[in-house]
């Protein structure tokens, strides 16, 4: 059985996130804004502890157990990104389908939207027999000297 596809809006933007919590009836605490607001600022993947840490240094009187169940929330209903990582989980604002650079020198996750040749998506189905509807791809380096992205 095919599952039905359901057209939303890509979360582009702290705005877009707050909308579609309100969409699928979450409400919109004042944890949970901070944690949005702190994510888009941030534009980086953090971990709980990191975030709850940004937070609380902003004076922002937030629990370890509300950041932790907010997060699960939050990318449960799929309007954050989480990621699983050596370190462990690791959260950020982009949630539509895209991939990663993972630098080793600073292990930092870099976001990056790859379109692949539309001939390689049908080599793979040919190959596999599963239908591609979306893709990730995780690339790993160094960074280049004197290179800033």
């Amino acid at each position: 059985m095919q599952k039905p596809t359901v057209a939303k809006k890509q979360i582009r933007s702290l705005e877009d996130a707050l909308d579609r919590c309100q969409v699928l009836g979450m409400r919109v605490s004042r944890q949970r804004r901070f944690i949005l607001e702190l994510l888009w600022q941030a534009n980086e993947h953090l971990s709980a502890r990191e975030i709850y840490d940004r937070l609380n240094q902003q004076g922002k009187d937030i629990g370890h157990t509300s950041v932790y169940q907010n997060l699960e929330a939050l990318s449960s209903q799929g309007i954050i990104e989480c990621i699983e990582h050596c370190d462990g989980r690791l959260y950020g604002n982009i949630s539509d389908a895209h991939s990663h650079v993972n630098c080793l020198d600073t292990n930092q996750i870099l976001d990056v939207h790859i379109e692949l040749p539309e001939e390689l998506l049908r080599q793979v189905e040919q190959q596999t027999g599963v239908q591609i509807t979306e893709y990730s791809i995780n690339f790993y380096g160094y960074r280049t000297p004197n290179e800033e992205v």
